[in-house]
């Protein structure tokens, strides 16, 4: 059974942080969340979709979410999921990240799967710390503070398994891929077409897209736009640029193309993106 959510507001009435319990049906459909999901889940198996991977995964497990991504269950655990969301405006990890560098590492990356798998002791000591979040909520007046410094732990926690998961050396054969995520990260402004990108791996366009698709379980055109999307998403969220600037440095030919664009990969407006996730302090430290 769905449980009521324990949320911290802002002044407007706007939600800053919530924490439920929710069965897994309630995210046997496609949705957006405006703000950073985390999604823990103590037992059982499925697939999740995120945006355009699909993942299978056996409890314990927590995914992870950032604002806007589709989401949901194709094959639905057979135990509850715990849902912690937070907005920004609560807890922003790009200015957080000198204290815990989750951003590009549990959020934020198109190569790597949103998740982490848990030892039985390791779901324990997160479980423990979901329970002291609701503990806190609980109170009559939370304690921001307090909230913080919980979510903030748990990022850390996270963070630090999900470094210890990757692999010492990469094998050979994977070398070429791991040459591609380098080649997309500097010419995703100007590369646009797979093909590109398998002529200066000495590919051909076929082949590659079967090698990619195979290694990161996205076909290049999907991680190309993804890319990109990223990308807008950061300038809209960390900066003050107009539609109009950002359209322009991310190489469109002009802001109707980018909205257009943005639109069709997120189900919503530049501005309306920018209206829900607001603008980080990070956009006035840069100044």
């Amino acid at each position: 059974m769905k449980s009521a959510a324990k949320k911290v507001l802002s002044t407007s009435g706007d939600c800053l942080f919530s924490l439920q319990n929710i069965v897994p049906g309630d995210l046997s459909q496609p949705v957006q969340y405006s703000r950073y999901t985390i999604l823990f889940i103590a037992g059982g198996k499925g697939s999740f979709q995120a945006d355009f991977g699909n993942f299978s995964f056996e409890g314990p497990v927590i995914f992870f979410a950032t604002p806007y991504q589709t989401i949901y269950f194709k094959d639905q655990p057979l135990s509850a999921v715990t849902m912690l969301q937070f907005h920004g405006d609560f807890y922003c990890i790009e200015y957080h990240k000198a204290e815990v560098a989750c951003n590009g590492l549990l959020f934020n990356n198109i190569f790597l799967e949103p998740s982490i798998t848990l030892l039985p002791e390791e779901a324990l000591s997160f479980s423990g710390l979901l329970g002291q979040l609701h503990e806190e909520l609980c109170r009559q007046t939370p304690n921001e503070a307090v909230l913080t410094a919980y979510l903030q732990l748990f990022l850390a926690k996270a963070s630090q398994i999900k470094l210890s998961s990757f692999p010492a050396t990469l094998p050979k054969k994977e070398s070429l891929l791991e040459d591609f995520k380098i080649a997309l990260e500097a010419n995703f402004l100007q590369m646009r077409k797979p093909a590109d990108y398998a002529a200066l791996l000495g590919l051909s366009p076929n082949a590659f897209t079967k090698r990619c698709t195979r290694y990161f379980g996205k076909s290049p055109s999907h991680l190309i736009q993804e890319r990109v999307i990223l990308e807008a998403k950061k300038k809209l969220h960390l900066s003050r640029q107009s539609i109009k600037e950002i359209a322009y440095s991310l190489n469109f030919k002009d802001e109707y193309y980018f909205s257009r664009f943005f639109k069709k990969m997120t189900k919503i407006s530049p501005q309306v993106f920018r209206e829900k996730t607001g603008i980080s302090i990070m956009a006035d430290l840069s100044i």
